[in-house]
């Protein structure tokens, strides 16, 4: 299966084609914690996104980043805090959105960490089951390895985007890609 991403235009000759993986790498990054290392890496990814051949994913992905970089830094970070580390609704960890209960969650972790612990990855200093890093381990991986883990997580990413989307964050356009990445692997179109 191609995962390569052609230019669509004549100047694309100084684009540069990007993988579906490249742009798991740039979800992952974006809706991580805009930490002080995450704003300094900002201008770079910036620059990489820039260089990408045009189309649909790269004017969703530049939109965001727009967006961020509208605002300060201060204006961002309490933003992220509030849409994701104080809303109970729109968070980074997917089996908070499909386990009823502690049991189920729990056992829905332990999938996740077989996830990461089948690809020789160790995820100690998050949840398993935490977006950017889930993201961030299928950016590395083929894509039938990464796959599975993907449509695993596709009903709670699906959730995630239409809380997003109901709460008119920028973020939703992320999830976008991301779906349309799954679907593409999946041979589905939504």
């Amino acid at each position: 299966m191609n995962n390569t991403v052609a230019p669509t235009q004549a100047s694309a000759a100084t684009q540069r084609l990007y993988t579906e993986q490249d742009v798991l790498q740039v979800c992952a990054y974006l809706l991580s914690y805009p930490s002080e290392t995450w704003w300094s890496a900002l201008n770079e990814l910036e620059a990489e996104l820039s260089a990408w051949s045009e189309g649909p994913i790269k004017e969703s992905l530049g939109s965001v980043v727009e967006y961020i970089t509208s605002q300060t830094q201060r204006e961002y970070e309490d933003e992220y805090v509030r849409v994701f580390d104080f809303s109970g609704n729109t968070n980074m960890y997917l089996t908070s959105y499909d386990a009823t209960n502690a049991e189920e969650q729990a056992a829905e972790l332990l999938v996740y960490k077989e996830f990461y612990q089948k690809h020789g990855f160790d995820v100690a200093r998050e949840l398993p089951d935490y977006v950017p890093a889930l993201l961030e381990l299928c950016s590395t991986l083929s894509v039938p390895e990464a796959l599975p883990i993907l449509a695993h997580s596709k009903e709670s990413l699906v959730v995630l985007r239409q809380r997003l989307i109901d709460s008119r964050q920028v973020q939703a356009f992320i999830l976008d890609v991301i779906l349309q990445v799954i679907e593409r692997w999946e041979g589905t179109t939504r």
